[in-house]
């Protein structure tokens, strides 16, 4: 996997020894570029008694040698091809140094900020405090200021902060509100250039989870894997009903055996008590019923996505990971974030958006190459609870390179680009692989359910789901679980095609959908026994 963003990653492993010269400024932006460019009104100072909940972050070490050590992880080749290391492993080899890691949250608290959840990775650890105490701390005032293109006001500091602490820090995060958190779905109300019903087997022809069972896996004696053992974890930035999972089992006359174990990454409530859960609990659904056998699934739940990023690696419970929601970058936090995961094992999952343009839907995290971005396709299957028949690609969903300019495309995505899928030979492009997202979708929340639903928030948790079941075969073989999608996926379709299911037809703006790797379809969709053949390894 490339080394990209190498500048800042470069500046975070030079401040690693935590001389006297690097203390002071941290190792990455926090002041939003409406703010530095004076583009945002001021609008008032944030009332210092307002309490505030932050995730210091420390630099990993040894970047240069985690990028050749993950080269080796996915290399069939190499003695070291998928002997993934564990938590402590990791730590020792690439996380911030026990005394810095100490150091640092004596520091906080000496200052009057609360430590309240450390990590065993020891990247990061959250503190509480006042925001009168944190702009102490960090040498900054925090304001409020009048968002430039939306109604309403956000919090962020009026420069980049410093600290007085003789070891390195490369971000606090929850220092702005200048992006907000979104779901990558459409309700039925918004929109509908997709159909409104297909060939599903929910009310009004509209798919459930277990169409896309016998659409991308199999059916009755066929479907021997139910995803047994397997365990995936979603990240959720608010809290969910739990009720309403039950209801959609119920409704759409399933069995649901598998536990849902809710986690609360930073205080943040799992049981919202009365909210819109769409998101949360369409998610939950829509895996389990692609692996109605897990172990478990796990809901982290927290206001900032940093936060459950880290619980997900550091806890390492969940090989399959997704996560559906939109929200601001912060790439020289979580892309090492991504390659840990991909160095234990876990297969990370993205949403890649559904404005057609990454620009349009917010490009994180699905921009950044060391993800897996799924795209959205128009399934038609048989009949309800059929076979795939067709699949074209999604009109609505987001395609295209890295609006970042600094992620550059991997070695292993470039010899699929080409002149009819237009995609670009310096960027990464977005999307790796893809499933069902039209407007045909059955959802429950709130106590109520209805179809009509769209989005690559569907897509995410319905390869999840998927992989749970080629890691099941993968660890009954004996052999280690699948790790990073990416370099298996577009290693092993260089020889077959046939390996997932084509997505042709359909233009997503200027992308087309067209034979072979496309922008909107990436890979393609799953296809059954093919597709876990070829992640399991056998």
């Amino acid at each position: 996997m490339r080394r990209i963003g190498i500048f800042v990653l470069a500046a975070a492993m030079a401040a690693a020894s935590g001389t006297a010269a690097s203390a002071g400024a941290l190792l990455s932006a926090h002041v939003p570029e409406a703010v530095a460019q004076h583009r945002a009104a001021f609008a008032g100072a944030v009332d210092p008694a307002t309490p505030l909940r932050l995730q210091v972050v420390l630099p990993m070490r040894n970047l240069d040698r985690l990028h050749d050590l993950l080269g080796a992880l996915y290399n069939p080749e190499s003695p070291l091809y998928r002997h993934w290391l564990s938590v402590a492993g990791f730590a020792k080899q690439f996380g911030p140094a026990a005394r810095d890691y100490a150091a640092a949250q004596g520091f906080f608290s000496a200052q009057g900020l609360k430590v309240t959840r450390t990590y065993a990775n020891r990247y990061m650890f959250q503190v509480e405090g006042r925001a009168g105490d944190v702009a102490r701390v960090l040498h900054v005032r925090l304001n409020t200021y009048t968002h430039p293109t939306q109604n309403r006001t956000f919090m962020a500091p009026d420069r980049e902060p410093t600290l007085a602490l003789n070891v390195p820090v490369l971000h606090v995060t929850g220092l702005s509100t200048y992006v907000l958190p979104y779901p990558k779905y459409h309700a039925p109300e918004i929109g509908g250039r997709g159909r409104r019903g297909g060939t599903g087997s929910g009310p009004g022809g509209n798919f459930i989870g277990s169409d896309f069972r016998a659409a991308y896996y199999a059916t009755g004696a066929k479907a021997t894997l139910d995803g047994a053992g397997q365990s995936v974890g979603l990240m959720e930035l608010e809290g969910y009903i739990p009720s309403d999972i039950a209801l959609y089992f119920s409704t759409v006359g399933e069995t649901l055996s598998v536990p849902v174990n809710g986690v609360s990454v930073d205080g943040t409530p799992v049981d919202c008590g009365h909210c819109n859960d769409a998101e949360q609990v369409l998610d939950v659904d829509y895996a389990i019923s692609m692996a109605p056998g897990m172990a478990q699934v796990q809901v982290y739940v927290a206001g900032d996505p940093v936060a459950v990023e880290e619980a997900m690696a550091s806890d390492n419970t969940s090989k399959q990971l997704s996560t559906s929601w939109g929200y601001d970058e912060v790439f020289a936090v979580e892309d090492p974030l991504y390659q840990e995961m991909a160095a234990q094992g876990q297969s990370y999952m993205t949403a890649s958006g559904d404005f057609s343009t990454l620009q349009d839907s917010g490009p994180w995290p699905e921009e950044d190459a060391n993800i897996t971005a799924v795209g959205g396709t128009d399934l038609v299957t048989t009949g309800p609870g059929g076979a795939w028949q067709s699949e074209p690609g999604w009109e609505d969903s987001a395609a295209g390179p890295s609006v970042d300019q600094n992620i550059l495309i991997e070695p292993y995505q470039l010899p699929y680009i080409n002149k009819r899928n237009i995609g670009s030979k310096t960027l990464r492009n977005v999307a790796d692989i893809s499933a069902n997202a039209d407007f045909d979708m059955f959802v429950c929340h709130n106590g109520r359910c209805s179809g009509g639903w769209a989005g690559t928030s569907f897509s995410s948790p319905i390869w999840a789901g998927f992989t749970a079941l080629a890691n099941q075969k993968a660890t009954a073989q004996g052999g280690a679980t699948i790790g990073f999608l990416n370099p298996v996926l577009y290693g092993a379709l260089k020889g077959d095609r046939n390996l997932t299911h084509d997505v042709v037809g359909n233009v997503s703006g200027v992308y087309p959908a067209v034979k072979g790797y496309d922008l909107v379809g990436g890979l393609g969709s799953p296809n059954g026994e093919k597709t876990i053949k070829v992640l399991a390894g056998r």
